[in-house]
């Protein structure tokens, strides 16, 4: 790397000290998909083919109810610019309600966890306060797995950065008795790496599941704690392959480029290290690719879509001109036909506002490949979509 490069990248990370991470480091590393002329024609090889050899099992995506989304929409759950947790509790419990066909929530809530099992709520902070999974969605859902029987100590909150999740409030202050976790750390003197020199972030990465792909990951000194590996493989983190049993996803309603960024794109990239190689060449291949290995396919039994507040342009990071209130719960097993529900929520509102004239087919191309993979149903004439 260049000298100017170089010094471009320490001016970054100081910005980092008084922007915060969430809202600093968006730009860079979630950058917009890329498609068409941007991506290469010849796709880089890689261990897709590893993944499939793996045999299902019966909470394998598609899960207990393939092909089926729930949209529940309030127009009062959004109050002030503040998601209502009251409105989130009723829409969540009315989706539950109609995606099960159960007549008590307890009963809807069984279909996908036990007390005994512990429980991943993977959020996403990324955008920082501005456009984080809100407090009153999550909260909504703890109270709702508190009702099933779930105890407190066997919920973790987690996503790829836990510093991120502090940033946006995701703290035992906020949480008490629940699991604030991420693979990416620092300590209380904001420091990255331990006594022994290894980064906080390699201790959380299991080296034994990893997605490997033909391309080169070179990193700084100042990126790579946030990258926690440079070279060809992307390691799982030990929160999703040791730490719980089953996977409750919440991602946001929102864009990214002329896309979309919701269930599959959280899960992929918030999973695994060294994702920033992954981006230009291999981002529909990489958010469909990673569901498939069992630590993801075996283990996210639901999706629930924040929708209360999302955005339609400048996504996946938050620029306040573009966030606005979907005011609505997504709601699924299936992550790939919640995401196609979502997908054309998003590109509606876009050509609503003159984004965009009509919404094109290879914006979509991560769902087709995770239909593939048979992770879930991508043909919107084959989704059962239930409106509230």
């Amino acid at each position: 790397m260049s000298e100017n490069k170089q010094q471009g990248r320490r001016n970054f990370f100081k910005i980092l000290s008084s922007a915060g991470i969430a809202t600093a480091m968006t730009p860079i590393l979630a950058p917009a998909p890329a498609f068409a002329s941007e991506a290469p024609k010849v796709k880089p090889k890689t261990n897709i083919d590893d993944a499939l050899k793996h045999p299902r099992t019966k909470d394998s995506m598609p899960g207990k109810y393939p092909a089926q989304v729930i949209k529940v929409t309030n127009t009062e759950s959004v109050k002030d610019g503040i998601p209502n947790e009251e409105a989130a509790y009723e829409m969540l419990k009315t989706a539950m309600l109609s995606l099960t066909e159960k007549r008590k929530l307890k009963k809807a809530w069984r279909q996908f966890v036990s007390p005994k099992d512990k429980i991943g709520l993977k959020v996403n902070p990324v955008a920082g306060k501005q456009l984080t999974t809100s407090h009153a969605v999550v909260k909504a859902v703890i109270r709702q797995l508190e009702e099933a029987g779930v105890p407190r100590k066997n919920i973790v909150i987690w996503d790829r950065r836990e510093m991120q999740l502090h940033e946006t409030g995701f703290t035992t202050e906020n949480y008490p008795e629940i699991t604030i976790s991420g693979t990416e750390q620092k300590d209380k003197d904001g420091g990255f790496r331990a006594e022994d020199g290894q980064l906080y972030g390699e201790k959380m990465i299991d080296k034994g599941w990893f997605y490997w792909a033909d391309i080169e990951g070179e990193y700084d000194e100042y990126t790579l704690p946030y990258m926690v590996n440079g070279g060809k493989h992307s390691y799982f983190s030990k929160i999703v392959t040791q730490q719980v049993d089953k996977i409750i996803n919440i991602p946001i309603l929102k864009n990214a480029g002329g896309s979309s960024t919701l269930c599959l794109k959280n899960l992929a990239y918030g999973s695994v290290t060294n994702t920033g190689r992954l981006h230009k060449q291999l981002w529909a291949e990489t958010t469909a690719q990673v569901c498939a290995f069992p630590p993801l396919r075996d283990k996210v039994v639901l999706n629930i879509v924040d929708g209360l507040k999302g955005c339609y342009n400048g996504g996946p990071s938050a620029n306040p001109q573009f966030i606005c209130n979907y005011n609505t719960l997504l709601v699924g097993s299936d992550a790939v036909a919640v995401d196609r529900i979502g997908h054309d929520i998003v590109m509606k509102k876009r050509m609503k506002e003159g984004l965009q004239k009509e919404e094109k087919a290879y914006y979509r191309k991560f769902m087709d490949l995770a239909n593939e993979y048979q992770l879930g149903e991508s043909d919107i004439n084959k989704i059962k979509l239930t409106s509230i």
